[in-house]
């Protein structure tokens, strides 16, 4: 395909809106919003040395005369590496000719918006359901849960705040804190007819002011852009400070002015010189992993895990 490279679209494609796009990229995606972000990458890939096993000490006996007081023993401690690696994420934006011609036409202010959505809800999907996912990343968060027993069928216990509470339980005895849960909006009409004792519902103090929803003390993020997966999990809950990702500095764009456009089976869905069509082509790298260092709570690697899941 021949394509006017970035310098010839300078005055289309400014560098502020490159940045502004990888800054609001994050507020698209309900897991970035969540994670911990770190330093930008220079390189493709960034390695963490995460700590395997942890020091141990004892009291030493001072002997007496017949017998010799102890030797003070030795301990060590083990590093092992993880490795976030930044993988490309893409869309494509067709656009007729006639609309950039249309100079009152804000067409980057349209186009940054459908590409941060798009990109957000690609992260998303990647991060927690696997779909999509490279596979240089590390196992999405309901894998992850799942493998670490880290799982609570949903009406397991007398209500919703029960179930909550035992994949808290979870994480807790993992050696974590859970900071915050995700959840598609529907789970929202639960929450609302949770009742207390008396009848009463327990997130409404009055039916007229807005409700405030937390989770026992964590905040809950109700997700509305479509990417949840309800049939593999209602609710994520989890040390979402414990994932990190990264971002490698660089997103590109091209302006494709002729060939085609085909969907995953190959059937040609534009052809942009018959169409008088442009294709704003967009690609950012980032990547992520959850370090999950050895603690004392669960120092068995296969059994720990940040994060906890409601199916």
């Amino acid at each position: 395909m021949a394509f006017i490279d970035q310098t010839d679209a300078a005055s289309l494609i400014p560098q502020e809106v490159s940045n502004e796009i990888i800054k609001a990229v994050p507020e698209y995606s309900y897991a970035l919003q969540l994670m911990k972000k770190l330093p930008n990458m220079s390189k493709r890939q960034r390695r963490i040395p995460v700590m395997a096993s942890l020091a141990t000490a004892s009291f030493i006996n001072k002997g007496t005369t017949n017998t010799p007081a102890d030797k003070k023993p030795t301990t060590k401690l083990a590093w092992e590496d993880k490795f976030i690696d930044a993988e490309e994420i893409a869309a494509i934006i067709p656009v007729p000719e006639d609309i950039i011609e249309d100079a009152d036409y804000d067409i980057w202010g349209e186009c940054k918006t459908a590409l941060t959505e798009a990109f957000g809800i690609a992260i998303d999907q990647a991060i927690f359901f696997g779909t999509g996912a490279p596979t240089s990343w590390p196992d999405d968060i309901i894998t992850g849960a799942t493998s670490a027993g880290n799982v609570v069928a949903l009406g397991t216990g007398e209500d919703l705040l029960q179930d909550v509470s035992s994949i808290m339980a979870s994480v807790e005895s993992d050696g974590y804190d859970v900071t915050g849960f995700v959840a598609p909006i529907t789970i929202k009409a639960q929450l609302r007819d949770l009742r207390d004792a008396l009848g009463r519902p327990v997130f409404m103090e009055s039916f007229q002011g807005p409700v405030s929803y937390t989770l026992f003390g964590a905040p809950i993020q109700f997700v509305k852009s479509g990417m949840w997966d309800i049939s593999k999990a209602q609710l994520v809950g989890g040390d979402f400070q414990s994932a990190v990702y990264a971002i490698r500095q660089d997103i590109t764009f091209k302006i494709l002015t002729e060939g085609v456009i085909q969907d995953e089976d190959g059937d040609i869905i534009y052809n942009l010189a018959q169409q008088d069509m442009l294709a704003i082509r967009a690609v950012m790298r980032l990547g992520w992993q959850v370090p999950n260092p050895v603690n004392r709570l669960q120092p068995v690697k296969a059994n720990r895990f940040p994060f906890g899941i409601i199916t």
